[in-house]
């Protein structure tokens, strides 16, 4: 049985997605701005959504090998110099501390915009031999990035994140390894936990990360036909290396340089969480990455229908849903219903005097609003089959939206119009660095380059024969 349809706290997406993202902010209790511009203060939901992607994010890192370490958040000023093409990069973006203490500094630190510098600071330190590599190393941190538009979850002065960071003896070792996190960790990541089907490719030289050598991504479209930037892996080759003298001795007695890489992801999936799964009711949230599955509302205070709220708690917990119990009776049940409906929980139990009388809970799914009676005793058995089934509903949705918002393109134009409403796809060698210029002109992007069939392409592609993915962005 669907649920009848009712007005929205919110703006309409369809009307102006902006002011529907920053509604579903303030309503589902997300996030708030700090008090200095630019920062976010990110509230006890949306810090649970990010602990449960931290979890499911850092699993799969150590899968492949890496281990977790920390890193200052202060560089001396003269270790980015050390590296010109990358504090190049950042110079904007960059905040720099002159004084401390009372006194003015020496030397200026600056608070990290990333840790590429340290991380081939101790590099050099820690490795000596052969027998030290590969060395790989994640650090989850929060940077700084004095960002001039910023935007909750997309674009903030300081935000959360995981990077890696990783030796090798040879360039294939290292590209090799940049790619399995690329595909194994995030793209594994944002498909199966968020339900947030992603295009895989290469950067293009413009796009590439300041020092890079190749820069491999993850671009997701989101609800309103725009691209965001998910997770970024890049090939470092010995640009680095050779600035901080990372270097180790060959089973020959010969000194080699490392090749390195670096790959990250931060608290933007958050905002592509939302903007890829919300509607005009609030956020939706995939049942994987849920922090509650299920939530049971006690519809009122008797007694026998909180004495049933609990056990439904406790029945839906021994069968491994992640269930809360809201008996919170002195406030409205409408009231209740809502929030947690803004708050995108995937599936709502609700029991009441007439339920019990049946045997009965009536449950909720938030992917379409549909009702339905459950008996008491058979929703431990149940409720996992909703879940699934609304996980693979949500990633198929994601899938349909991008092949339907997904245009192929032959000439700049087709591509121009394109992007108005979702992506184009264009042959490379019909755009080519000139056209890519003419696109930045008018705010759109090439998002990666990608194999004819939609794969990462080999360091040693012909162009020509590669395919642009072009689209507005945030």
């Amino acid at each position: 049985m669907a649920a009848k349809p009712r007005a929205s706290a919110l703006a309409s997406q369809q009307d102006d997605f902006p002011r529907w993202y920053q509604d579903v902010l303030e309503k589902a209790q997300l996030a708030d701005n700090g008090p200095v511009r630019g920062t976010m203060v990110i509230r006890p939901y949306a810090y649970s959504l990010w602990e449960r992607m931290q979890q499911e994010v850092d699993i799969r890192i150590k899968a492949t090998g890496a281990e977790n370490v920390y890193l200052p958040l202060f560089i001396p000023q003269s270790y980015l110099e050390r590296e010109a093409e990358h504090v190049e990069g950042f110079s904007p973006e960059l905040a720099v501390v002159t004084h401390a203490g009372g006194k003015e500094l020496t030397e200026p630190v600056v608070v990290r915009p990333t840790s590429e510098t340290l991380f081939g600071e101790v590099m050099a330190k820690w490795i000596q031999s052969h027998r030290d590599l590969p060395m790989l190393l994640n650090q989850w941190a929060n940077v700084v990035r004095w960002e001039l538009r910023p935007r909750l979850f997309l674009r903030t002065s300081e935000f959360l994140w995981q990077e890696g960071h990783t030796a090798h003896a040879t360039r294939e070792d290292a590209a090799a390894y940049a790619q399995r996190i690329h595909l194994d960790v995030y793209r594994a990541f944002l498909q199966d936990v968020l339900a947030i089907p992603v295009l895989v490719g290469v950067k293009t030289k413009r796009e590439r990360f300041a020092g890079a050598i190749n820069t491999m991504t993850c671009e997701a479209m989101m609800g309103d036909g725009k691209a965001l930037q998910m997770a970024t892996s890049h090939e470092l080759g010995q640009n680095f290396a050779r600035a901080f003298d990372i270097d180790y001795t060959d089973a020959s007695g010969q000194v080699q340089l490392c090749w390195t890489t670096s790959w990250g992801s931060s608290t933007r999936m958050m905002g592509g969480l939302i903007m890829s799964h919300g509607d005009d009711l609030g956020l939706v949230v995939p049942p994987h990455i849920a922090p509650i599955q299920a939530v049971v509302l006690a519809i009122n205070d008797d007694e026998r229908v909180l004495a049933a709220a609990s056990d439904a708690v406790q029945r839906l917990s021994r069968a491994g849903v992640r269930a809360r119990l809201d008996d919170r009776t002195n406030q409205g049940f409408g009231r209740r219903a809502t929030d947690w409906e803004l708050k995108g929980v995937p599936v709502r139990v609700e029991i009441g005097p007439r339920d019990l009388d049946a045997g009965v809970a009536t449950i909720a799914r938030r992917d379409g609003g549909e009702k339905q009676s459950v008996s008491l005793e058979r929703l431990g058995e149940m409720i996992p089959v909703v879940l699934e089934e609304m996980q693979v509903g949500l990633a198929e949705s994601g899938r349909r939206r991008l092949e339907e918002r997904m245009t192929d393109a032959s000439t700049f134009d087709e591509a121009m119009d394109a992007s108005a409403t979702g992506f184009a796809r264009i042959p490379w060698r019909a755009l080519g660095e000139d056209g890519e210029r003419a696109l930045n002109e008018h705010a759109v992007t090439v998002r990666c380059l990608q194999t004819p069939d939609g794969g990462i392409p080999a360091a040693d592609a012909d162009e020509s024969e590669l395919v642009a993915i072009v689209g507005r962005s945030y």
